[in-house]
């Protein structure tokens, strides 16, 4: 046998080798997967019939919906004042929830399909961006083994913006789609991934489920960089506002939407798991722990999110078990905010000093690990993976973290 021949011989030998290993793979167990996104982490679509707005250049009425979140060009100098201004909430002290400026209406798209969790700018020409990527990476690799889009991989977006107190429709809208992808799979129990603030919403559905319903549906729920017990970021966000990192934005602009939303108040830190001793707030005149939100939100002149805080913070606080198969995946060794130290003359619009801690960048150790909480403390296993300097968002396109979902989806752990 000549070189060449021997060649072609050792290639198609490979090629049959891998497509042998790749129909093992597809020939067992592949359980259809449900995708629960975070803070952020769903498209918005924006219709406005406005008669007013605060700066010239944004526009009052539009013919349909367009894309509020995420649009690049829609976060940058000037537009970001028009996003800012649609996308603020207004609380309700009397039916203690929020809702939208008069002549704004804001929706998700596609309930059930994946592109609305998949990218969060839905102009294709800017997918070219992994900034703009979500769950694109984790769908693509489950495609890759067999997977079909909208079929058995499903999208659940939600209004990020609001807390489960305020998501009673959305969480009709999961336990249809988990038992109607359940059917569409030949009567298979779904695997669920969230994100972010994503897990404590999940857990909040999953607390509020007959566990005959859970045994039925739900084959594991995989948990990435989950804010069990809160993050401190979200007080420099009440504080001074966050850009978005986007470097020409000045956090102070997008502040008030920032403040004005339910979900910034369900993700401050859990008094479970930072004590009365811990500073957490450092200014000339006074210091604040996780005992003074009140005084702190009297401070910074915005005592809305007082009262926001006490419509979230006991959802999840006592961090009752899910009742299911947990595979709890999260990131460490990055720092992470800890305490806010403002010098004099800078609380609270002035950027403060950050002193950090072990975590994934965004979210404290303390907060991700608290899932390890729930070992022994029901039927199904709790399964912790910890992947070092994996960060918070960059999880979702972690080869680790997705090597790990594929092998959950298809029955090898």
């Amino acid at each position: 046998m000549n070189k060449m021949n021997f060649l072609v011989v050792k290639l198609s030998f490979v090629l049959f080798t891998l497509h042998l290993c790749k129909a093992t793979v597809r020939s067992g167990p592949r359980y259809p997967v449900v995708l629960v996104p975070g803070d952020g982490g769903s498209q918005l679509f924006v219709k406005l019939n406005k008669t007013q707005s605060e700066h010239w250049w944004c526009e009052k009425t539009t013919s349909g919906y367009e894309t509020l979140w995420l649009s690049i060009s829609d976060i940058t100098p000037p537009l970001i004042h028009c996003f800012v201004e649609n996308m603020m909430l207004i609380y309700d002290n009397k039916t203690r929830t929020t809702h939208s400026p008069e002549g704004v209406h804001i929706k998700t798209d596609g309930f059930g399909d994946t592109a609305s969790v998949e990218w969060l700018d839905p102009a294709w020409l800017s997918h070219e961006i992994s900034a703009v990527s979500y769950f694109y990476h984790i769908v693509q690799d489950l495609v890759d083994v067999g997977y079909k889009r909208n079929v058995s991989i499903r999208g659940a977006p939600f209004d990020f913006r609001k807390a489960p107190n305020e998501l009673g429709q959305y969480y009709k809208d999961l336990q249809k789609l988990i038992e109607d992808t359940y059917v569409l799979n030949n009567h298979t129990k779904c695997v669920v991934i969230s994100h972010s603030m994503g897990n404590p919403v999940f857990l909040y559905f999953l607390n509020h489920q007959p566990q005959a319903w859970k045994d039925k549906y739900i084959q594991s729920f995989v948990s990435l960089a989950g804010v069990w017990a809160g993050t401190t970021k979200v007080l420099k966000v009440y504080a001074s506002g966050d850009n978005l990192d986007v470097p020409i934005v000045w956090p102070i602009t997008v502040r008030p939407e920032q403040r004005s939303v339910p979900s910034s108040a369900y993700l401050m830190p859990h008094d479970k798991f930072w004590g009365p001793e811990e500073t957490l707030i450092v200014t000339e005149h006074r210091n604040y722990t996780v005992d003074d939100f009140k005084d702190f939100f009297h401070d910074i002149d915005y005592p809305n999110a007082w009262q926001m805080r006490l419509d979230t913070q006991n959802l999840t606080r006592d961090l009752i078990p899910p009742g299911v198969h947990l595979h709890c995946v999260h990131g460490s060794g990055l720092p992470t905010l800890k305490t806010l130290v403002y010098g004099p003359g800078m609380f609270p619009d002035e950027t403060p000093e950050e002193i950090t801690e072990d975590g994934d960048g965004t979210v404290n150790m303390r907060s991700l690990l608290a899932c390890t909480g729930w070992k022994g403390k029901q039927k199904y296993p709790v399964d912790h993976k910890v992947l070092p300097n994996a960060e918070h968002n960059k999880i979702l396109s972690d080869e680790r973290a997705r090597d790990y979902i594929v092998k959950v989806a298809l029955g090898q752990l």
